[in-house]
């Protein structure tokens, strides 16, 4: 970190009260400086008149308030434009009459409630202390005193575009921030979907099974240690997705690798789904994100395959290529709903169909000419759709199963 770079910061961590205290001193340094007293704004042709302990007031009231110009706008504007009335109507004529025009940008910019009030009373301390000119000698002509408060108010003018302008950056941030939260909510449903409804439906349809198989004992301690199984995946891929909603996760906080496709079809097998899998190709040096959206592609349309198809034929197709991996798994048709299965509520789907666009890619779904359903999808390789969601990438190649 550079010098000038540990300067700001430890500036921007003073009080900004500090810090506009110091703007303050150096008016009022300069305004009492001999060789500049005398020098400043004239205003109703008042005779000039040496410094005296009234000078000394006038000056300390219109450059100290600058310290609060920001914390305290009204008080600052109040005690500048006392100043500056006792500064002209004395002829002291200091350079402190800067502080006006820095009250007022700093009023127009930072003061929240009773705006136009404000501007109504600054208004008509104008028009008395242009009055009090006239009674005190010839003057000035009025095209003068207008001038300036068309110069005055134009410093007001210009605080209030950049409140407007900051007030508008607030929004846009808030709104941004809102759209995130929305997207982040979104993505995390559609983690939880997919982890909790593949799980959930295949014990489910395991459980179904073992109701009638309480006359071969063998056959349902293997389905109910399917069904414990398949428990402890669940518990641990939602213990992986828990992990990266925790903002303390380290890098080893992963989503279920995709490379777990074998896995994956393993457990739909033995949930009692004839699975042909078939995986061709070598895997891209870097997928990014693709990986993980093809498991979560071949993960719904097994779990959708187990709720409307169960029973029939299942074929999923996996080609990986240099620049995107290529997934469909479709039915022949001749399965049957789950009755006992938990009904859609079609976020998966279109879930996926989300995660494919967002990586550039292509997605379909619907039902073949000869009776069935496919899921098709074509990722993109090398782009990443969330920070801390990668993939292992361990898929097997060239794998028949």
């Amino acid at each position: 970190m550079t010098a000038p770079h540990r300067l700001r910061e430890r500036w921007h961590r003073l009080d900004v009260t500090v810090r506009d205290l110091l703007l303050g001193l150096l008016v009022l340094s300069l305004s009492l400086w001999p060789d500049f007293q005398n020098h400043g704004t004239l205003l109703g042709g008042v005779p000039e008149r040496p410094f005296d302990a009234l000078a000394f007031v006038a000056v300390a009231l219109q450059a100290l308030p600058l310290a609060v110009r920001r914390r305290w706008p009204a008080v600052c504007l109040a005690l500048v434009v006392a100043g500056f009335a006792l500064d002209q109507l004395r002829g002291y004529h200091s350079p402190a009459g800067i502080a006006l025009p820095i009250a007022l940008l700093s009023t127009g910019a930072y003061l929240e409630r009773y705006r136009r009030t404000t501007a109504v009373l600054c208004t008509v301390a104008y028009v008395a202390l242009t009055v009090t000119f006239h009674r005190l000698g010839p003057g000035e002509p009025a095209s003068e005193f207008v001038t300036f408060y068309l110069a005055v108010a134009l410093a007001w003018g210009i605080g209030a575009w950049l409140r407007s302008t900051r007030i508008a950056e607030a929004e846009r941030r808030r709104r941004v921030a809102e759209d995130s939260r929305t997207a982040e909510r979104a993505r995390i449903a559609r983690e939880l979907h997919d982890v909790v409804t593949h799980h959930v439906t295949a014990m489910v349809v395991q459980a179904e099974a073992a109701r009638y198989l309480t006359a071969a004992p063998d056959r349902l301690d293997r389905t109910l240690t399917a069904v414990t199984d398949t428990g402890r995946r669940a518990i641990t891929d939602l213990r992986h997705l828990l992990d990266l909603l925790n903002p303390d996760h380290g890098p080893g906080a992963r989503t279920p690798p995709a490379g777990r496709l074998l896995t994956l079809v393993e457990q739909t097998r033995r949930a009692g789904q004839p699975v042909e899998f078939t995986e061709e190709g070598t895997p891209a040096a870097s997928t990014g994100s693709a990986d993980l959206v093809a498991y979560r592609v071949v993960q719904e349309a097994l779990t959708n395959a187990l709720k409307y198809a169960h029973g029939g034929a299942t074929r999923v197709v996996v080609r990986h290529s240099e620049r995107q991996i290529t997934v469909e798994v479709g039915t022949d048709g001749s399965g049957t709903p789950v009755s006992s299965s938990p009904g859609g509520s079609g976020r998966g789907l279109a879930g996926l169909r989300e995660r494919v666009d967002v990586l550039g890619g292509d997605f379909s779904a619907g039902p073949e000419a000869g009776g069935g359903f496919v899921v098709r999808a074509r990722i993109p390789t090398g782009n990443t759709v969330t920070a801390g969601a990668t993939a292992e990438n361990t898929v097997p190649t060239g794998n028949t199963a």
